[in-house]
């Protein structure tokens, strides 16, 4: 802390975002997206150049491979329609799966119930398009939804990169059911329009 002329207190000046290695500010910002993200996007959000960002980023990928100094990690950076995102290696699916079937099964929250709902009678329908109906955000229950392998990413869009979710077979175990035909009509439920759903596509 400084003391100006007019001697009052001058506070100093905050580490801010730009200040900070390159390499760990998109690192956060692959670390908390759901879906892919272009290079473009990503300049912008860590302020930065987009040579400078593809530079990282393919440093990133050699050092999350274990093409450099250190080991392969568990996830990798992953080019999907368009964007990066980080994932899962694909060889430890088994070890994911295994982790969470054998969680403490619990039961889902309202919440989590109503955006399932929304996913199994609009699929394929991306997460935006979700929080759009519910008019809430998704993110967090999308990824639980995920988790409990009640939902899959099906495709991404090839404009937008937005990843298109649909349900899982293990969601029709749960219901007892065939397939998604066998869901109830779920228009004469609604009023004209509720809720967002357009009455032309609903079952």
């Amino acid at each position: 802390m400084t003391e100006t002329e007019s001697g009052l207190r001058e506070e100093p000046d905050a580490v801010t975002g730009a200040e900070l290695p390159l390499s760990e500010r998109v690192e956060a910002i692959l670390f908390i997206v759901d879906e892919p993200i272009g290079l473009v996007a990503l300049a912008a959000a860590v302020g930065a150049p987009v040579p400078a960002v593809r530079q990282t980023v393919e440093s990133l990928v050699e050092d999350y491979d274990g093409r450099g100094a250190g080991p392969r990690r568990g996830f990798e950076l992953r080019e999907v329609g368009g964007g990066w995102r980080l994932y899962v290696r694909e060889d430890l699916d088994p070890v994911v799966a295994e982790f969470v079937g054998g969680q403490a099964p619990a039961r889902l929250s309202q919440a989590a119930l109503e955006t399932l709902a929304v996913i199994a009678y609009k699929q394929p329908v991306t997460r935006s398009q979700v929080a759009s109906i519910r008019a809430v955000n998704v993110d967090s229950v999308v990824r639980t939804l995920l988790a409990r392998g009640l939902i899959t990413e099906l495709f991404a869009d090839s404009e937008t990169g937005a990843i298109n979710y649909g349900t899982t077979d293990a969601l029709l175990q749960h219901l007892g059911i065939n397939s998604l035909d066998e869901l109830p009509p779920i228009s004469p439920l609604l009023d004209d329009g509720a809720d967002g759903f357009d009455e032309g596509t609903v079952r």
